[in-house]
């Protein structure tokens, strides 16, 4: 039987799912050329931006921080097959292709947070918004530093162990938004 919070995951990511596929029709997988150090400092523009209009309390740009989010996703799921994929991989990808690679990582990252929750007690549930925006911006700022270590770690997890942990956040944070709303 489904939980509440895999239902909700699973919400969130069908809705992110259709954004990915959508752009990915209207631009292709330009996003190929990115190396993933580019990656990274795109999720990190996201965040940031989340970070700054929460700390102003208004935006002047009419993007909601709910798109940052759901870009916060798509790009750590981009990331993540990235990351996968071999040098002599084609930069254009059908989109055919692509969303099985996807809903790959997607399902991987949901038992990964499935295997959390077990262990903290769905605690996301309690936190703030802004709480959890400073975890995906410490995640990304780890990031930049395995990234400019060349990837080399003592005792870290590994870049997509951050990534996923970063999709989930901002899971939880869409799925919390929707609970205001």
């Amino acid at each position: 039987m489904m939980t509440q919070t895999e239902s909700e995951y699973k919400q969130v990511i069908a809705l992110c799912k259709d954004v990915f596929e959508k752009k990915t029709k209207d631009y292709g997988t330009a996003w190929r050329i990115l190396r993933l150090p580019s990656i990274t400092d795109q999720l990190f523009i996201k965040a940031q931006r989340i970070r700054s209009i929460q700390e102003k309390g208004a935006q002047k740009i009419d993007e909601d921080i709910k798109n940052e989010f759901i870009g916060i996703i798509n790009y750590s799921i981009i990331a993540i097959i990235q990351e996968s994929l071999s040098v002599d991989a084609p930069l254009e990808i059908p989109v055919e292709d692509l969303m099985p690679k996807y809903e790959a990582v997607a399902e991987e990252t949901l038992q990964l947070l499935i295997n959390k929750n077990h262990d903290y007690g769905e605690a996301w549930r309690d936190m703030r918004i802004s709480s959890i925006t400073d975890i995906i911006l410490m995640k990304l700022y780890r990031v930049k530093q395995i990234e400019d270590n060349q990837g080399k770690t003592l005792m870290s997890e590994p870049v997509k162990a951050n990534y996923q942990d970063m999709i989930n956040y901002a899971v939880f944070c869409l799925i919390k938004l929707d609970e205001i709303n």
